[in-house]
């Protein structure tokens, strides 16, 4: 027996091009966005004062290790302004790695090496979180690590000491 992959196309259609589809194919409303007057100052001048150059805009929140800014979507755009700092202390954690800074490395090329530094982001924003007096947000990116940081605790007992090592020194810087 042999495999042979091959290309095959298929024609698609957009669910507004449709009519008289089941309702659950249509899109859903957007949630309410949360004005900007919920922010929280203390925590806008905490994350403010790091230094971090912190961009907004797009869907997603993400360090970019190659231009050292954190990029983060609008603050309306999440569930509650807990929601926002905490994945601002997310990404604030993984800023810290940069090698400017306490230089972890930050390869994302490989996935075992950075489903690791996603534990020290983690740890480090629920360090930030209880100091700053916020309630983290359980993010949906989790479980896709979660096996992986099974086999890095596996691997390596002693790496949940390290990574709380290194979340505590980024905590702290």
């Amino acid at each position: 027996e042999k495999t042979i992959p091959f290309m095959k196309g298929y024609t698609v259609f957009n669910a507004g091009q449709i009519e008289d589809l089941p309702f659950h194919y249509y899109a859903k409303p957007e949630p309410p966005a949360i004005p900007e007057a919920e922010r929280i100052e203390r925590l806008d001048r905490f994350f403010r004062n790091t230094g971090a150059l912190i961009r907004h805009g797009g869907n997603r929140a993400f360090f970019s290790p190659a231009a050292d800014f954190i990029q983060m979507p609008p603050f309306p755009a999440f569930r509650d302004a807990e929601s926002y700092y905490a994945t601002l202390a997310h990404e604030m954690t993984h800023w810290t790695g940069h090698a400017s800074r306490l230089d972890r490395n930050l390869d994302r090329q490989d996935r075992e090496h950075y489903a690791r530094e996603e534990l020290v982001a983690e740890l480090g924003a629920a360090f930030l979180c209880a100091g700053l007096a916020i309630t983290p947000e359980t993010r949906e990116d989790h479980a896709a690590y979660i096996a992986h940081w099974l086999k890095a605790l596996k691997d390596d007992k002693r790496f949940i000491f390290s990574a709380a090592s290194h979340a505590s020194r980024a905590a702290g810087h």
